[in-house]
């Protein structure tokens, strides 16, 4: 089996990628590691962050979220100016199950986890289990947050070691319903901390 390497080094150990046919190259900007941590946020300007428009797509990959409470969600929320992480969001969600057992599957639209026109936080991982070996790992995107004239689009995809021991694959898309530019974003669990897992930030050209 082949590996890929960049400069003669691992994937895990490449800060830059070169651009790729039809892709935008991708630079590391941020590493947050939590540890019982309330909240994770990434500020444009502070702590060798870069949120602005620099880069017109952003990158959020999320590395084993473990939460400190069982069955807590993993949930994001953007700033638009100001202190608050209160964006007015329209958001989608969608997922996918199958338990360790093999008696349950399920593909279903869930009404109760979307937004309609909300500044409340998006869930974009739920019923996340807090056993040893239980936690979450997934992307963000984030498209072109400095801009002034248009609404912010996203979109996510998250696997859940479930709490109930089902494999869960969660799907969410939306924007933020806003001309101001998106200036720092907010990750938290809906209770508890997040125990542990390290959360990375790319900006891609």
């Amino acid at each position: 089996m082949s590996i890929i390497k960049l400069n003669n080094q691992g994937v895990k150990n490449a800060t830059a990628f070169g651009s790729i046919t039809g892709l935008g190259s991708m630079t590391f900007i941020k590493k947050l590691t939590a540890s019982s941590s309330a909240t994770l946020s990434f500020v444009d300007g502070a702590s060798s962050v870069v949120l602005d428009d620099t880069y017109k797509e952003y990158l959020f990959t999320f590395n084993n979220i473990h939460p400190g409470t069982d069955q807590a969600h993993l949930t994001v929320g953007f700033r638009d100016g100001g202190s608050a992480y209160d964006a007015t969001k329209t958001t989608t969600y969608f997922q996918a199950y199958h338990n360790e057992n093999d008696s349950t599957t399920a593909l279903s639209y869930i009404t109760s986890r979307d937004l309609a026109q909300s500044t409340d936080f998006q869930q974009i991982a739920n019923t996340i289990g807090n056993d040893n070996d239980q936690q979450t790992s997934g992307y963000l995107h984030l498209f072109n947050p400095s801009s002034t004239t248009f609404v912010k689009h996203f979109y996510s995809r998250f696997n859940i070691y479930n709490a109930s021991e089902y494999s869960v694959d969660n799907y969410v898309a939306g924007y933020c319903n806003v001309t101001a530019a998106i200036d720092a974003v907010q990750f938290s669990m809906s209770s508890g901390n997040i125990d542990a897992g390290d959360i990375c930030l790319y900006g891609i050209l």
